[in-house]
């Protein structure tokens, strides 16, 4: 940890990690569709100790969890098209998205800047795939992501 005491995140190979962090995203993985009704049942199963699961349960994600249950804010850059914010509302209403701001500005030389945060708690797709049908939208000139707390 840093001297603030601030999260570091590190993306890490999971083939060089003890096996207790694999077991623990066994473990949130079987809970989470029904396999097992408790924490006692799984980790019996897996062979890892309740408290081993609630130490690293918050702590071990993996890389499509990155962005959930997070509110993240996106910058556009936009052509002035009819219809060009419908799609991209689409897209972000599909995905599950809950939407929070949109602000959009007036188009410059046939470009508008846009930014849109949203809650990501709810999405069934990943940042990444997001981003990509995003970028892919007619009238969409760019994506990024700028905030993500």
């Amino acid at each position: 940890m840093s001297k603030e005491n601030k999260s570091q995140y590190l993306l890490v190979d999971s083939q060089v990690l003890p096996d207790i962090f694999n077991k623990v995203m066994a473990a949130k993985r079987l809970l989470q569709i029904g396999e097992f009704k408790t924490v006692s049942e799984v980790a019996e199963h897996l062979g890892i100790s309740r408290s081993a699961f609630y130490k690293y349960k918050d702590h071990v994600l993996l890389i499509e969890e990155m962005g959930k249950d997070r509110v993240m804010t996106l910058f556009f850059l936009l052509l002035d098209n009819p219809g060009t914010l419908s799609g991209i509302l689409n897209v972000l209403a599909i995905a599950g998205a809950n939407i929070l701001t949109i602000n959009q500005n007036i188009p410059v030389k046939s470009i508008a800047t846009m930014t849109i945060t949203f809650r990501a708690k709810d999405m069934d797709k990943d940042l990444n795939t997001l981003l990509d049908e995003l970028k892919g939208l007619p009238g969409v000139k760019s994506v990024e992501v700028i905030a993500g707390e």
